[in-house]
């Protein structure tokens, strides 16, 4: 019987395209023999800002029933892909927010030994994708982590062009989330399962 796997999909999304790609990287998980909790972190930004954009808005409104993540949520889970938006080629403050209220698991051991992966978006084919998911991946070597990331391990990887996690260019909110993109956020998934079963069952056999 193949080994069990929980699977943490953690994302920010403020308009909808991490949202998106998290819900398809959450799918494709638990396609492939994964306990899947999908959560979203919590909104720091003013209610005048979010009202201020009917996208930001109408996604607050239509994201309202997902859990948001707590720390208990990295301790169940084995694997962990945390999902951001580019900020300036970094990490959104939303999620980075989050990360840093994990102080006491870190110094405790809590988030070793677990693989991790990452995801983002960008308006602009060249807006940040790389350093952004680079700039998360920082954390997961402070973690003790084990990053796992899609790579050039599939022939659809050549096409999408990204080896550090899925990515998407939204441009102005006119290119929703396509095939290229779930075909990425599917290997991504895939990838992420496979390793953590594999790594989980040689540490319980170890021990």
């Amino acid at each position: 019987m193949p080994t069990s796997v929980n699977v943490a999909v953690v994302y920010y999304s403020s308009t909808g395209t991490i949202s998106a790609i998290a819900d398809a990287l959450a799918k494709y998980a638990e396609n492939a023999g994964a306990q899947v909790r999908l959560r979203k972190t919590a909104e720091l930004a003013p209610q005048s800002a979010i009202d201020a954009n009917p996208a930001w808005a109408a996604h607050a409104t239509a994201t309202a029933g997902v859990r948001e993540v707590t720390p208990d949520d990295m301790v169940w889970a084995d694997a962990v892909i945390f999902g951001t938006p580019t900020r300036y080629g970094n990490v959104a403050a939303q999620l980075k927010q989050f990360l840093d209220t994990l102080g006491g698991l870190w110094q405790a051991g809590k988030l070793a030994d677990k693989v991790y992966s990452g995801f983002t978006a960008s308006a602009t084919a060249h807006g940040g994708q790389e350093s952004t998911l680079l700039a998360l991946y920082n954390t997961i070597h402070h973690f003790g982590g084990i990053l796992v990331p899609p790579g050039y391990t599939d022939a659809s990887k050549f096409a999408d062009g990204n080896p550090y996690g899925t990515s998407h260019v939204s441009g102005q909110g006119d290119n929703p989330v396509g095939e290229q993109t779930l075909t990425a956020a599917r290997v991504q998934a895939e990838r992420v399962v496979k390793f953590t079963r594999a790594i989980k069952a040689g540490l319980a056999a170890e021990n």
